[in-house]
């Protein structure tokens, strides 16, 4: 697709349901994020997202996925520890959570997993610039890379990814110009989030673009929806239904209509 022109689309899925809409809306990617930590999950960041956590929530996304790459994040710390406990942590989310791809936070401290992973047939994407799972150690979420100095140690990294095999990275929080310049040096695709136009597709958290997370969003996350509100107004509307004796109605509807009937519980 980047040898062609054409522009990726990547959103994040957590679940089977979501995984089946972005499906068959035509996302090229699903990523199953470690977001799922702050958006799904209510924690503040992402660092207390587990493997096992990743796992469930992939292989749900993967068994409703048809056509798209699902892509799972490996969660903190199980990657950079030891490199045959990081093939069994990846192999899970490949072979427990059907993921196709796993993604990796890091530059050059990565190089030697991602190339092991590689070799060993587990598709890599990268993820440079803003690294949420080294929140702590960056100081907040905030722009990375505003300097020329640590804008060219970026671009070697991304360098330094695609020699060791990754297959796509993902650039976050850094500056437009940047991201053009990283997107000229590789061959392979860039995954632009806060990075400007310059990259070879975009990835937003779905919760974000679809107005479902009740909280502040970054400042370069356009809403294309705002479901949030109608997930409220629709519980109101039946809370008052049910409250004023209108649900459920006297003289019972045919089966089948309004919900598909009934589901396997």
């Amino acid at each position: 697709m980047k040898r062609r022109g054409e522009r990726i689309t990547v959103l994040t899925a957590y679940d089977w349901t979501m995984a089946r809409l972005l499906d068959r809306a035509g996302i090229d990617v699903l990523l199953v994020g470690d977001s799922l930590g702050m958006v799904v999950l209510g924690h503040s960041t992402t660092v207390p997202v587990t493997l096992d956590m990743m796992v469930h929530h992939t292989g749900a996304v993967s068994r409703g996925a048809r056509r798209a790459l699902v892509v799972a994040d490996l969660p903190f710390l199980t990657y950079q520890v030891d490199a045959s406990e990081t093939m069994r942590n990846a192999g899970r989310l490949v072979q427990e959570g059907g993921a196709a791809a796993v993604k990796i936070e890091g530059g050059r401290s990565v190089v030697d997993v991602t190339r092991r992973l590689s070799d060993a047939g587990v598709p890599v994407m990268g993820h440079l610039g803003l690294t949420p799972q080294s929140v702590h150690r960056i100081g907040g979420f905030r722009p990375q890379a505003t300097s020329e100095a640590e804008a060219e140690l970026l671009i070697e990294d991304a360098i330094a990814l695609e020699s060791a095999g990754a297959f796509a990275v993902v650039l976050e929080s850094i500056p437009a110009e940047t991201s053009g310049r990283v997107s000229a040096a590789v061959a392979i695709p860039t995954i632009g989030i806060g990075a400007g136009p310059g990259c070879d597709g975009q990835v937003l958290v779905s919760y974000d673009m679809l107005g479902l997370f009740d909280g502040p969003v970054p400042p370069f996350v356009k809403r294309y929806a705002a479901l949030g509100e109608g997930v409220v107004d629709a519980a109101r509307s039946f809370a008052a239904e049910v409250r004023g004796g209108r649900y459920p109605p006297a003289t019972p509807q045919p089966a089948g209509v309004g919900g598909g009937g009934a589901r396997k519980r």
